[in-house]
């Protein structure tokens, strides 16, 4: 028999569509945040008989997909980072619900070991002569690692380093966080002092001895953010104090909710805290584990406890 030419074969196996997800799950580009969504897939999967997509997203269009219909879960929406969209498509809109259950968290910025004795205070990165040890490439500045490019609190970070004025005397760093927690690892190995960006629950805090730099305590009124749809949004804004306290929680579109309440009850349900989230940011930033497989084994250890969150 002959072969069949490429696009025969594409033809004739475009003939068999294949069955599209049942629903889909945004992944944010953070361990836990991957863990997270994983798990929920396959404890969804195995409780109501679904095929659950996981898709690679950045938060800002993770709600824009959960308000058109092509997302329909968000497994870690931060707050205060993402105010401005649970504001437009929660508050707003109505096309977003937020689950009840939160898990407390906090963010700021740290030093390793070796910085700590020079950087106490966030005050200590406005004096240029001590940002001069936290120079790696020899160019006479320091650097600071301030987030993901595509984090909206690494455009935060960017507004606090302009407020309290040390973006003059360091480099603000965009990189992914594989990249930043190895520069974090080298840093703490070489004895190099380091200050960075920094939120718990992370398992950084359990590989390093690490110390959050003291700030002004937050006070509303010295944050004033204006919408990041505005592209000089971070010209516009000010933020001169700590960040708020924080806490994130799982997110899920209202049409989706309406059409699979279930499902929803189940997303209600879910308790993780913030132990394990830590645990699932080292089993992946650390141990490199697959998002999928650690996914199953974490849910076949916990298999009463999943299947708990599907009853009302």
């Amino acid at each position: 028999m002959r072969l069949l030419a490429p696009a025969a074969v594409a033809a004739w196996l475009g003939a068999y569509p294949t069955h599209a997800a049942d629903l889909a799950i945004s992944a944010p580009n953070w361990p836990s945040g991957q863990a997270t969504a994983n798990i929920l897939k396959v404890g969804i999967e195995k409780d109501f008989g679904l095929q659950v997509e996981v898709k690679p997203m950045g938060t800002m269009n993770s709600f824009v997909g959960l308000e058109a219909g092509t997302v329909d879960i968000q497994p870690e929406i931060w707050r205060p980072n993402f105010d401005d969209l649970v504001q437009k498509y929660v508050e707003e809109k109505g096309a977003v619900k937020l689950a009840g259950k939160q898990i407390p968290a906090w963010q700021g910025l740290c030093a390793t070991a070796a910085a700590a004795a020079t950087f106490k205070s966030v005050s200590d990165l406005g004096d240029p002569e001590k940002t001069k040890v936290l120079d790696t490439d020899g160019d006479g500045q320091g650097e600071i690692w301030i987030g993901a490019p595509t984090w909206l609190s690494t455009g935060i970070e960017r507004v606090r380093a302009k407020s309290y004025g040390y973006e003059k005397n360091l480099h603000l760093v965009e990189a992914e966080e594989d990249v930043a927690m190895a520069a974090v690892d080298a840093a703490v190995a070489t004895d190099q002092p380091m200050v960075f960006y920094c939120y718990a629950p992370h398992h950084v805090f359990q590989l390093h001895d690490l110390t959050r730099l003291e700030e002004p305590a937050h006070d509303p009124a010295k944050w004033n953010l204006v919408s990041a749809q505005d592209p000089l949004w971070i010209t516009k804004s000010n933020a001169t104090t700590a960040w708020d306290t924080a806490h994130f929680q799982i997110g899920y579109a209202t049409a989706f909710a309406t059409k699979r309440p279930d499902v929803a009850q189940f997303l209600e349900n879910v308790d993780f805290t913030p132990e394990e989230v830590t645990q699932m940011s080292y089993a992946l930033g650390v141990e490199r584990q697959a998002p999928l497989d650690y996914a199953k084994k974490w849910v076949e250890q916990n298999a009463a406890r999943v299947a708990g969150w599907g009853k009302p």
